[in-house]
């Protein structure tokens, strides 16, 4: 082999090198922005279910938050929504999970988790290994099981 040969041969190979590490990394950008965008969403779904709080004294029912669900910005990449408030009571503490949605990424970077609505309105990203915990102190004798996918 000469040497423009293996000139040529080192140049393919670096460009085939770095063709594939933007793959990677756009995949992992592309579930980056795809959890961000679920928590924007489940931020708007907030909102709305704290307007409606103001507005009639009491959380919205399941059939509001399903009408209002796909006029959410980003809502695609919510996913299953499962909504809380007719286990929740009015005494309940501010950091009751309302509402939730469980998101699986197949990045290295973004690890698998739920997207979590709070009952103050705060959105929280929550790792998959700790939410069933947290579900399982806050769920109440008559809620059924968490839902998995």
């Amino acid at each position: 082999m000469n040497r423009r040969q293996k000139a040529l041969l080192t140049e393919s190979m670096l460009v085939l090198a770095a063709t594939a590490l933007a793959v990677v990394g756009m995949m992992h950008l592309r579930d980056y922005i795809n959890r961000s965008e679920a928590m924007r969403a489940m931020g708007q779904l907030g909102g709305r279910i704290l307007d409606y709080r103001r507005q009639y004294g009491s959380l919205p029912p399941e059939s509001f938050i399903n009408s209002i669900k796909g006029d959410l910005e980003g809502s695609v990449r919510l996913g299953n929504v499962r909504y809380r408030a007719l286990y929740i009571g009015l005494d309940a503490p501010a950091e009751t999970i309302l509402a939730y949605s469980e998101r699986k990424y197949s990045s290295f970077f973004v690890d698998d988790g739920y997207v979590v609505l709070h009952l103050d309105g705060t959105v929280k990203w929550i790792p998959a290994e700790q939410f069933p915990g947290l579900y399982r102190k806050q769920r109440t004798p008559d809620e059924p099981e968490m839902e998995r996918k």
